[in-house]
């Protein structure tokens, strides 16, 4: 069978060109709403695949399938832990007595485009260099943070440091699943802030509106953690804390980057949501 035509409107309400998958939403949204006007089956896992392949080809980015891979899978009330390889996922339930928080630092540097791109050419290139006394490797997921060190002189300083933050950072995900599979949220928030500081400092890719606001996040009361999110150089920043705290958050996060950088940040209460699908009735 054939897509059927269609006239499509498109609403949104994700903020465009702040590392929160607005290209990501608009192509599987598109893509669902095309095979479900045609009447075919949606597999879901296939669907994000050709998202990806969307954004690859046509749009030029050479993005993973996180962010399609989720607005396809998602379940309300669960984070998605995804294996990008063989495509298995797991659904981890949130607790309840948490919220999200996303706070939009207004910012997006001009280095966002191209950085992306050389970030991923710097990791294929470690991967390439470690695989000359590594054979197995065929990706940063296959290597270890002992191997990392004791290759280290094998590479670029640069190069290095940005295989050290892939390689520290896969770590981190089966840390942070293993926190959240005990409710461990003490644990889950620290990963977080680990995480942020590795992309400050070994990807490269956080910037001073970024960091300012993980600060303020952490230094408020009831925080577990917080990071960047997204691509990087300006964007939003994900913050984990209890949910009695999210309006005092909200405000002494606000006051202290506006006085800071004289811009107002958009703050998101935000809830773990179904994935894409027919919204009945609107």
């Amino acid at each position: 069978m054939r897509l059927r035509g269609a006239d499509v409107l498109i609403k949104s309400d994700v903020p465009v060109g702040a590392g929160l998958s607005s290209s990501a939403a608009v192509e599987v949204a598109v893509g669902y709403a095309m095979l479900d006007t045609s009447g075919l089956a949606v597999d879901r896992v296939e669907l994000a695949r050709l998202c990806q392949r969307a954004e690859n080809e046509f749009v030029g980015v050479r993005c993973g399938l996180m962010d399609q891979f989720i607005a396809s899978n998602a379940r309300a009330g669960h984070a998605l832990m995804l294996d990008c390889r063989s495509l298995d996922f797991s659904l981890l339930p949130l607790p309840a007595g948490v919220r999200l928080v996303v706070c939009n630092t207004m910012v997006r540097h001009e280095l966002a485009g191209g950085e992306y791109n050389a970030r991923r050419a710097e990791c294929e290139e470690g991967v390439r260099l470690l695989a000359r006394a590594l054979p197995r490797v065929r990706a940063l997921r296959d290597v270890t943070a002992e191997e990392i060190e004791r290759f280290r002189n094998e590479l670029p300083e640069v190069v290095y440091r940005r295989c050290r933050h892939v390689v520290t950072e896969n770590a981190r995900v089966f840390e942070a699943k293993a926190a959240l599979e005990v409710g461990d949220l003490d644990a889950f928030g620290r990963l977080m802030r680990e995480s942020h500081r590795s992309l400050r400092d070994d990807y490269e890719v956080s910037c001073a509106e970024l960091d300012l606001l993980v600060k303020l996040a952490c230094d408020a009361e009831g925080v577990y953690g917080a990071r960047m999110t997204g691509g990087g150089f300006g964007g939003c920043t994900v913050n984990l804390l209890r949910a009695g705290e999210v309006e005092s958050f909200r405000q002494t996060v606000a006051r202290g980057y506006e006085h800071a950088t004289g811009r107002a940040p958009e703050i998101y209460i935000c809830s773990p949501a179904q994935g894409v699908g027919r919204v009945v009735g609107e």
